[in-house]
């Protein structure tokens, strides 16, 4: 079992990380350079990555990053790994990244929209996240097969027609079960937090009303899609719901009528003018803005509910 208290990143893990977050949002960088000057959510927080590949085995991402009129530092030590969960065809890939200095204790699970795992606008998420003291577990939902950018439209639910829902259901219970395992080995009764953008938003509810309370205490869904209506009212925690206005995936109304099906204190949060996807992959100064603003009430939203209220 690999320990939240002992994992450091492995070298073709450092390579992978360094590769997705030296391409941050607007940000055109060299491999070959051991120090970066990188941006997370683009405007309002700049972050010095310094990465090495160790001799042996080992390396370690180190994080600094303050953001401006702040004086104390929100981003302290944070590391990146990979790492595989489950055995044989049950077996998934997932990236832990783990604040160390300012660990506050707590694990998120975070599931991503279709483009996976591995896309660099997820990952530099959540390894924002994880700047503010979190563990953020997130899984590979689609098995080595996420949607590409490069693929034709008139394919999309096709390829959606391959995901199956239930061995989906099955890989985010075995992730949910390593990160129980992990806090339990740790010493940790803290329950969990869930996250998800896109497709991934959408399961953060079939999740809660499968868990029915007993891993997660609390949760986050950016812009969810296909999401299930019956499934609101056996939600027993509750939910902070970010979307845009003209979002023609999640509708406005669909998620008020999830608030009110949900309640437990749940709320939702339009954004004026935009569409999806702008709060992790902001396309514009505006949407920077607004990107900023989602981050904050969702870090607020997760610390009253797992760090003040645990």
């Amino acid at each position: 079992m690999m320990s939240l208290a002992s994992t450091t990143s492995t070298s073709s893990a450092s390579y992978l990380l360094s590769t997705a977050l030296c391409t941050a949002r607007r940000t055109s960088l060299p491999l070959c350079q051991t120090h970066h000057q990188l941006r997370f959510l683009s405007t309002f927080r700049k972050c010095n990555l310094n990465w090495q590949r160790s001799l042996g085995k080992n390396t370690e991402q180190r994080v600094r990053s303050s953001a401006v009129g702040v004086e104390d530092e929100a981003c302290e030590l944070v590391n990146g790994v990979e790492i595989s969960i489950g055995e044989g065809d049950d077996n998934i890939q997932a990236f832990l990244f783990k604040a160390v200095k300012n660990n506050n204790g707590t694990g998120l699970l975070l599931l991503s929209d279709v483009f996976g795992f591995q896309d660099s606008a997820t990952r530099d998420f959540a390894y924002q996240v994880a700047c503010h003291g979190y563990n953020v577990l997130v899984p590979d939902l689609f098995r080595g097969d996420p949607w590409a950018k490069g693929r034709p439209k008139t394919m999309f639910e096709q390829w959606m027609a391959s995901q199956d829902p239930q061995r989906v259901a099955n890989d985010i219970a075995s992730s949910t079960k390593w990160l129980v395992d992990e806090f339990t080995a740790a010493g940790i009764s803290k329950k969990l937090g869930i996250i998800g953008f896109c497709f991934g938003g959408g399961r953060v509810i079939d999740v809660l009303a499968a868990d029915q309370g007993a891993c997660f205490s609390i949760a986050v869904s950016f812009y969810g899609t296909r999401m299930d209506p019956s499934a609101a009212y056996k939600v027993k925690v509750p939910v902070l719901f970010i979307s845009g206005e003209n979002d023609p995936v999640c509708q406005v109304s669909v998620l008020s009528e999830f608030e009110k099906s949900i309640g437990k204190g749940s709320r939702v949060v339009i954004f004026k003018g935009r569409g999806h996807a702008f709060a992790h992959r902001p396309g514009s100064p505006e949407e920077d803005a607004d990107a900023e603003q989602a981050f904050t009430l969702m870090n607020n939203w997760l610390h009253d509910g797992l760090v003040v209220n645990s």
